[in-house]
């Protein structure tokens, strides 16, 4: 049983074809967009909308699994929300939900960097318009684009004890999904080898090695995001709504 665009084999994905590049383009535009409006989307509340949205993202997230287990393809090896991906969506819509700043810390890296990954060469089978095609762009561009909301809007900036925290969040991590993944059979992470199809993972070496390169570029990556977002003196600060004096 399918739903909204049939089987993957009528209708199959192709990375770098004309619909992956358009949602790329899509991507830079919005992203360009809150950045060039930032000013006059300060001036609103947007808070039902961030609500609203916190929403829609939990309600495309739950019919992902409905839709997983009605064509009886969920399989605890790989449909459990371990992958940074999923862990990086739950943190989205933590944050839209309570404008945590810690939330917001590690969102921000693993956002910017693990779904920007997924986007440019993502695992997905099915083109547009079928519902796994558009539940993939639209959870993955939110991990993007709301830590991104909540830099140039709302104010947030990260600090360099943010990479620490990020380093501490995905260390901790790290030994409960090698465990899960020897429990289920799994490959959460990839900590087991690497994606069957294309991705950054192929310039980092073999296995166990690109753990270790996982980890070396994910601490410069991080540096350069910091950055790219730490506030920068002489800038007028924009105090984030919510957060305590």
């Amino acid at each position: 049983m399918e739903w909204f665009g049939g089987s993957y084999k009528e209708n199959p994905f192709i990375m770098f074809s004309a619909n992956h590049l358009i949602m790329l383009a899509f991507l830079l535009i919005i992203s360009a967009w809150i950045f060039l409006f930032r000013t006059k989307l300060r001036a609103k509340d947007w808070r039902s909308s961030e609500i609203g949205l916190a929403i829609l993202l939990t309600l495309f997230e739950v019919t992902y699994h409905v839709w997983l287990i009605r064509n009886r393809i969920w399989h605890v090896s790989d449909s459990l929300p371990l992958e940074l991906c999923s862990i990086s969506l739950l943190l989205t819509i933590i944050l839209l939900l309570t404008k945590k700043k810690w939330v917001y810390e590690i969102l921000l890296f693993t956002g910017l960097l693990g779904a920007t990954q997924a986007l440019v060469t993502p695992l997905l089978y099915y083109d547009f318009p079928h519902f796994r095609f558009l539940h993939f762009f639209f959870t993955h561009f939110m991990m993007i684009w709301v830590p991104l909301y909540f830099t140039w809007v709302k104010g947030y900036r990260p600090t360099i004890w943010s990479v620490v925290k990020l380093l501490l969040f995905l260390n901790v991590l790290l030994p409960i999904i090698m465990a899960v993944n020897k429990l289920v059979n799994g490959n959460y992470m990839f900590l087991r080898h690497k994606p069957e199809s294309a991705s950054l993972l192929d310039y980092l070496g073999p296995y166990p090695n690109y753990i270790f390169s996982m980890e070396g570029l994910l601490i410069a990556l991080s540096l350069l995001i910091w950055l790219l977002f730490r506030k920068k003196a002489g800038n007028k600060p924009i105090r984030p709504k919510g957060l305590p004096r």
